[in-house]
């Protein structure tokens, strides 16, 4: 108990010792700088230490109260309780405000130490200082949030003996071990490009190197970000009830805008390396992908919004408004400053090139993350100028999603064969015929199966002339190389296109052509309906030491049976629906119980929903990580940029499928 009761005291203790690092760390790496003290600056990589075992040991210290109970800490009492399984005890630890502060903490140390690992034989360079700099600062604050209006380790009430636990949606499923995790590895990890960008334009080197340094931090931070936004949409499906993966929540949205901004980065980065230009494009991506994740961190965190994953009111907001203003001054503020390096040596020849259309791309990648900050963002405006509440809904999401969406498949269709500078008519014709009629084959057989829409069908035919394009682009890279043709970034992404490509039409199928029914069961007596048979075998209570509810037994095609369920929380007393569903290849089975349920009734009511193709979400997610993973490796050597540079790129760096005309 003694031990328990010293958790507060040595957290706090733990956080105070990483604050002092990280500040100090701060500070003897500008003097060192500014004083071209090489020995200062080597030494920087122990602060990292010091403030990564500061971080985790903090970490540790929370779970341990957790895990032990230890209900003298106010945020225990506030997550914990005496009921709660094991599992979720652990992760009850990001169930909360303070927690998740505390795991976006970790996991920014983590990338610290890394860095500073990374380039511990380069530390004396201005470059890679600089920017642990950066990552000191963004450390300082967070370790200062932890310390102050997200107190983890503030002593609770006294004579507290139990808590009511997680809340209940985050400890009915596995997912909650995983999600939160892996999307903070995506969120946490834009700050590593951001640093060395902020870098390169304090240092004035705003060639090509420092993008070469931080090419894999990147994208393996936007695999990470798109892994936990699709688990998001997983655990959606599975404990929510409503059949539904995305629902254009404000919680949802904030991760989405970093997502977009990155991805149109990741796209545009390629033409900066290659052709020297877009430099300010890639500047202002990387400023607003970390930018938008601090203030997605307050949309989710200062309960400006109410939603079921947002955290409740507290005293966070302001500091995180204010540190997300002090990010978009200062770094706007540097790109204004270094216009004149800015400047591009190369210019786009023609708007039918590789260089085109990733320009279109940006300007669509960016125009979609703004519509969606709009429609988040909105009602808080009218809210603090007119002091009246308003709602954007989905359906102003989805009407203004539909084209962009389109627009993209169309782009991701003819962008892989376009070459750079510029490209003929001619060469278009003979490199898209092949997958236009992949397009066509991707329409009519929807059509033969009865689809109709035209959105839908236009989603479709744009979804496999996109398809064929990126098969066309493999099989060129397997034919020349074998299987090593798939590594590298072009051929990577490739796989990374056909991932999105069948997420994009599982959306389109499971939206469009999804169709429900609330059946009235009788035990004994199957139900018709869509082509499948249902039947009430029983209705059961079940108790836990936590929960207590009943589930309906429903044969499903008299092959397997389902069990839908109402739970009941015992601390919180809220009914939670626990759908259950048959996964299928082409379309799932989603049954929810429908409340009043009783044991031992003779009938029970439940809601069908027939998704289909619904299960090729979660295979065109694993697509795009396999592709990513295949981007990180090098491909054909290329000779690395020097630094500054403006001269062209010689034509023999660039990946050609086969000789183009000038």
């Amino acid at each position: 108990m003694l031990a328990a009761s010293m958790n507060g005291t040595v957290g706090h203790s733990i956080l105070l010792v990483g604050l002092v690092c990280a500040t100090f760390g701060a500070l003897s790496t500008v003097y060192g700088i500014r004083t071209h003290d090489g020995r200062l600056l080597r030494s920087t990589q122990r602060y990292a230490i010091g403030v990564a075992l500061a971080g985790v040991a903090a970490f540790a210290v929370m779970e341990r109260a957790i895990v032990q109970r230890d209900f003298s800490l106010k945020y225990v009492q506030t997550v914990g309780s005496a009921d709660t399984p094991f599992l979720f005890n652990v992760t009850a630890i990001w169930s909360a405000l303070e927690g998740s502060i505390l795991l976006w903490l970790v996991i920014l140390v983590g990338y610290t130490v890394v860095i500073a690992r990374r380039f511990r034989k380069r530390l004396d360079d201005p470059l890679v200082a600089w920017a642990l700099v950066v990552m000191f600062v963004v450390c300082m604050f967070f370790f200062l949030l932890t310390l102050g209006p997200t107190d983890a380790f503030a002593r609770g009430a006294e004579g507290i003996t139990s808590g009511p636990g997680p809340n209940p949606l985050l400890q009915n499923h596995i997912l909650v071990l995983f999600h939160p995790p892996i999307l903070y590895l995506g969120y946490v990890g834009m700050t590593v490009p951001f640093a060395f960008a902020i870098a390169a334009l304090i240092t004035g080197r705003v060639g090509e190197r420092w993008l070469t340094e931080t090419r894999r931090f990147a994208l393996f931070a936007w695999a990470f970000l798109t892994i936990g936004i699709l688990l998001g949409g997983w655990w959606s499906y599975e404990v929510l009830g409503w059949s539904g993966v995305w629902g254009w929540d404000p919680v949802e949205n904030a991760s989405l805008l970093p997502w977009l901004t990155g991805t149109a980065y990741i796209h545009s980065v390629l033409v900066q390396e290659r052709r020297g230009m877009l430099r300010v494009w890639n500047l202002t991506l990387l400023v607003s992908t970390f930018a938008l994740t601090i203030l997605g961190t307050f949309l989710t965190r200062s309960g400006v919004i109410k939603s079921v994953h947002a955290f409740s009111n507290g005293t966070i907001g302001p500091y995180l408004l204010g540190f997300f203003g002090l990010v978009m001054v200062v770094s706007l503020g540097l790109i204004a400053w270094r216009g004149d390096r800015l400047r591009s040596p190369g210019a786009i020849d023609s708007p039918l090139s590789r260089e085109g259309a990733f320009l279109a791309n940006n300007v669509l990648f960016t125009l979609f993350a703004f519509v969606v900050l709009l429609g988040t963002v909105f009602p808080l405006i009218v809210e603090a100028l007119q002091n009246r509440t308003i709602k954007v809904g989905s359906p102003y999401f989805e009407s203004l999603s539909i084209p962009f969406g389109i627009t993209l498949l169309f782009l991701m269709a003819i962008a892989p064969v376009l070459p750079w500078r510029k490209a003929s008519g001619e060469l278009l014709r003979e490199r898209l015929f092949w997958p236009a009629w992949g397009g066509v084959v991707a329409i009519v057989i929807p059509l033969i199966f009865g689809a109709n829409g035209l959105a839908p069908l236009l989603a479709f035919g744009l979804g496999g002339f996109a398809g064929g394009s990126a098969l066309r682009q493999l099989a060129l890279a397997t034919r020349r190389q074998g299987v090593r043709g798939l590594l590298g970034r072009a051929n990577g992404g490739m796989i990374v296109h056909l991932g999105v490509i069948i997420v994009a039409i599982a959306l389109v199928a499971s939206t469009s052509y999804t169709h429900s029914s609330r059946l009235i069961l009788e035990t004994g007596q199957p139900a018709a309906y869509a082509g499948h048979t249902f039947e009430l075998v029983e209705v059961q209570k079940f108790t836990t030491p936590r929960s207590t509810g009943v589930r309906a037994q429903i044969l499903v095609d008299n092959a397997k049976t389902y069990a839908p369920a109402i739970t009941t929380f015992t601390n919180f007393g809220d009914n939670i629906p626990t759908p259950s569903v048959r996964n299928g290849i082409v379309n799932d089975i989603y049954l929810t119980l429908e409340s009043g349920a009783k044991a031992g009734s003779t009938t029970a009511a439940i809601k069908v929903f027939i998704k289909p193709l619904i299960v090729w979400l979660w295979i065109g997610g694993a697509m795009m990580v396999a592709g990513t993973a295949l981007a990180g490796f090098p491909g054909k050597r290329r000779r690395r940029p020097t630094e500054p540079t403006s001269a062209p790129v010689r034509l023999d760096d660039l990946p050609q499928e086969e000789p183009v005309n000038a």
